[in-house]
């Protein structure tokens, strides 16, 4: 074994050149493999931890069709003594020009409860949040968060300050904090948010209806999001006659696990299109090695005429061929490891950061393996099998 082992490596040596060009199909297969997998692992990863954190685990729901039954803020109030629900916040928004002093400025406004806050993970940096009072009372206070302060007045200790809000005064009596992993701030850094009572934002625009059509959930305490999923489901389910279209349900599980299906998806493919060109490569090994035999006809006559047996000339083969694609696979890691060292520099900014996937790198040597193998085993059964006598006078 170790014998032909040097062998091998000597046959090897003596032709770096046609060896590193025959290596060079599995060199670009193994970088296809090992590079292309793990981006799109790295990306699915950055998204997916995005997502995580974006807020508190919650459920969102959309109303399509209320079958002649609107939910009102009553009707939310109810379905928070479900088991396995926690908190139910209406979503309703409308656009506004705020006003401070000479500024003007274009904002969001929400229409919130109470529970919003909790629910949708914002964090007070001062003040507080909306009480169940301003929602009873229409009260026209507000909460912005520190892009608005810092933009429309100007600084962020802005509590008890009154803006305006398309023309109507509002009391500032908090500000959020603004966080980079927040939904805002994925799409909108720079987005002037309000958050104002919701009975009041009925007041405040005619395109927001006292029917809900748009709410956030989150789980109980003690309870996990899938559970509050499925009670919610039954809810809506048994409210609007067991129909499935007049309601979306979303949630961070659910895009969670879209993007795992489509990250499997993608994997799969690259993974088949990288097979390909390493059976390229193979292809190219058993080709070379078809013409290593041909080139060796008479070494091979003069060993077997001293005593080496078949099993001692197909080894001596199969191992070259094993070694050209076990070497082409080790080049090919190292130099994945160095396109994706690069690749994570330059989008570093993104916040994006590329590693080499070892289990994609232990396939990637294990299919190698089988193919110096496979592509080798006929070369070297050919070789094998030559009678010395036609061996020794083979005259090519």
């Amino acid at each position: 074994m170790i014998q032909a082992l040097k062998m091998a490596m000597k046959s090897i040596a003596g032709n770096k050149f046609r060896a590193f060009l025959t290596m060079l199909g599995i060199i670009i297969g193994v970088m296809a493999l090992v590079i292309l997998v793990s981006l799109v692992n790295g990306a699915t990863g950055t998204v997916t931890d995005t997502i995580a954190k974006m807020g508190s685990d919650l459920i969102t729901v959309r109303i399509s069709d209320d079958k002649g039954k609107p939910i009102t803020l009553d009707t939310l109030d109810g379905w928070m003594d479900t088991e396995g629900v926690g908190l139910i916040a209406p979503s309703g928004t409308a656009t506004a020009t705020g006003k401070y002093g000479s500024t003007n400025a274009t904002f969001q406004v929400y229409g919130a409860t109470p529970a919003y806050e909790q629910v949708n993970g914002l964090k007070l940096l001062l003040g507080r949040f909306l009480k169940a009072s301003d929602v009873d009372n229409h009260t026209d206070v507000c909460v912005i968060n520190e892009a608005a302060a810092e933009k429309l007045v100007g600084y962020t200790d802005c509590l008890n300050v009154e803006i305006s809000l398309s023309g109507r005064k509002f009391r500032v009596v908090g500000v959020l904090e603004d966080d980079e992993d927040s939904l805002t701030a994925v799409f909108g850094a720079d987005s002037l948010v309000a958050y104002i009572p919701y009975t009041t934002l009925l007041r405040l625009s005619s395109t927001v209806s006292s029917t809900i059509t748009s709410f956030s959930v989150s789980a109980a305490e003690g309870s996990d999001l899938a559970a509050a999923e499925s009670a919610m489901r039954k809810l809506l389910m048994d409210r609007f006659d067991e129909d499935e279209d007049a309601f979306t349900l979303s949630s961070r599980n659910i895009m969670e696990a879209a993007m795992n299906n489509v990250t499997s998806i993608l994997t799969v493919l690259l993974g088949g299109i990288a097979a390909i060109s390493l059976i390229v490569g193979g292809i190219g090994i058993m080709n070379i090695m078809l013409v290593t035999v041909t080139e060796r006809t008479r070494e091979i006559g003069i060993r077997k005429a001293i005593g080496a047996g078949r099993g001692a000339i197909l080894l001596q083969f199969l191992l070259e061929s094993v070694v050209l694609c076990m070497l082409g696979c080790a080049i090919g890691v190292f130099a994945s490891w160095a396109v994706l060292q690069v690749i994570s520099i330059v989008v570093s900014s993104l916040g994006i950061v590329f590693s080499l996937e070892w289990n994609v790198v232990a396939i990637a040597i294990g299919f190698c393996f089988a193919i110096g193998v496979i592509f080798g085993l006929y070369p070297a059964n050919k070789a094998a099998k030559m009678a010395p006598i036609d061996a020794l006078h083979y005259g090519g």
